[in-house]
C-alpha cells in the first residue's frame, strides 16, 4: 500500500511498520477493500475526517436547495415547476441520508448544524453564487450536479460502509438531475429566442469557473488528500477529478453550441485530455472564508429555517413522548 501511494505521488502519513497493532490491522482491512463499519475500531483521526467530510457534504445538499427554491414560483411552466420541486425534495433526502451516516460515527446532528450556522463548518463554495435567471437552473443541474457526480461516483467505493451505501442512491438521483439540467439548456438553445440563448451562455460564463472550484484546491494545496487517499476515503485526487469533469463536459458544451469562458481550453492530443486555464484560487478562498456573493444570505436563511421550525420539532417530540407514555400505561 505504502509503495503504491508513493508511486502515484501521494505519500502515506505512516508506513505500516510505524503503526500500532490496531492501526496496522485497520490499514490492512482498508488495503483489502473491506468496508469499515460503525462498530469497528478506527483511528480517531479517521473518524474526525469522515465527520468533517460527511457533514460538509450534508450541509451542501441542504444549502444547495436555496438557490433553486428561489425559482420555484418563477419556473416558466407547470412541468418545470414540478421538476424543480422534485429535485429540491431529492436534495433534502440526500441531506438526511448523509446526516444519518455522519451520526453513525458518534457526531451530533444539532451540533454540526450549529457549526454551519456559526461559520465553523463549510459547504460547497458553488452555493454562494446567485442564480440570476431560469437558465441558471439548467446550468446548476448540468454543471454543478455534473461536478457533484464526478466527485460522488467514486465515493460509492469509499472505505466507510454507511457513507458508501448512502452514495449509491444519491448518485442515481444526481445523475437524473444532471440530465434534467442539460435538457433545460438544450431546449432553450434549440427552441428559444436569441435572448434565451444569450441567457444560457451568460449562465455558463458565470458558473463555469465556480463549478471547477467545487473539486477543491489543487493537489499541492490540499492538506487532507494524502491521508484520505491512504484510508481510501478518497479514491482520486482533486486535480484528477477536475480533469475528468472537464473532459466529459466540453463535448456536451459543444453540442449545446456554447463556449466556456476560458480562452486556454483546448484538446491536447499528446495528453489525451483538455488543457485549461488557471483557476482564480483567491476567489475560491474568499468564498470559503465567508466573503462570497451569497454567503451571509445562505447561512441566515438556514438559521431562520431552523429557528422557525423549532415548534414543529418540539411538538413532534412531545407527541411521541405522549404516545410512549400511553403505550406504557
Amino acid at each position: 500500500m505504502y509503495a503504491q501511494l508513493v508511486e502515484t505521488g501521494v505519500k502515506h502519513v505512516k508506513a505500516l511498520e510505524e503503526m500500532s497493532p490496531e492501526e496496522r490491522h485497520f490499514q490492512e482491512k482498508i488495503d483489502a477493500e473491506i468496508k469499515i463499519e460503525a462498530k469497528n475500531w478506527m483511528p480517531e483521526a479517521y473518524r474526525q475526517t469522515l465527520i468533517r467530510q460527511i457533514s460538509q457534504h450534508a450541509h451542501s445538499e441542504i444549502v444547495g436547495m436555496l438557490p433553486e427554491g428561489n425559482w420555484v414560483t418563477r419556473a416558466p411552466s407547470l412541468k418545470r415547476k414540478l421538476q424543480l420541486m422534485a429535485k429540491i425534495q431529492d436534495e433534502a433526502g440526500h441531506g438526511l441520508y448523509l446526516y444519518s451516516a455522519m451520526e453513525t460515527l458518534g457526531a451530533d446532528r444539532d451540533d454540526e448544524i450549529a457549526k454551519l450556522h456559526s461559520g465553523k463548518a463549510k459547504y460547497s463554495s458553488i452555493f454562494n453564487y446567485p442564480t440570476l435567471s431560469w437558465a441558471d437552473m439548467g446550468a446548476v443541474g448540468w454543471l454543478v450536479d455534473g461536478a457533484a457526480i464526478v466527485n460522488q461516483v467514486v465515493l460509492q467505493r469509499t472505505s466507510y460502509g454507511p457513507y458508501a451505501r448512502a452514495m449509491v442512491r444519491i448518485c442515481k438521483e444526481e445523475s437524473f438531475h444532471q440530465r434534467q439540467g442539460y435538457e433545460i439548456l438544450l431546449t432553450m438553445m434549440r427552441q428559444g429566442t436569441q435572448a434565451q440563448r444569450d441567457m444560457v451562455q451568460d449562465a455558463i460564463n458565470r458558473l463555469w469557473w465556480p463549478a471547477l472550484m467545487m473539486f477543491g484546491p489543487s493537489d499541492e494545496h490540499s492538506p487532507n488528500s494524502a491521508q484520505s487517499m491512504a484510508w481510501k476515503i478518497k479514491r482520486q485526487t482533486n486535480d484528477e477529478l477536475r480533469q475528468r469533469f472537464i473532459d466529459q463536459t466540453v463535448p456536451q458544451l459543444e453540442l449545446l453550441g456554447c463556449t466556456a469562458p476560458d480562452p486556454h481550453l483546448k484538446w491536447n492530443a499528446e495528453r489525451g485530455h483538455y488543457d485549461f486555464g488557471d483557476i482564480q484560487w483567491d476567489e475560491f478562498y474568499e468564498v470559503i472564508k465567508g466573503n462570497g456573493p451569497c454567503n451571509q444570505e445562505r447561512v441566515a436563511t438556514r438559521r431562520q429555517a431552523i429557528e422557525g421550525g423549532a415548534w414543529v420539532r418540539e411538538a413532534a417530540v412531545a407527541y411521541a413522548r405522549k404516545q410512549q407514555n400511553k403505550n406504557a400505561a
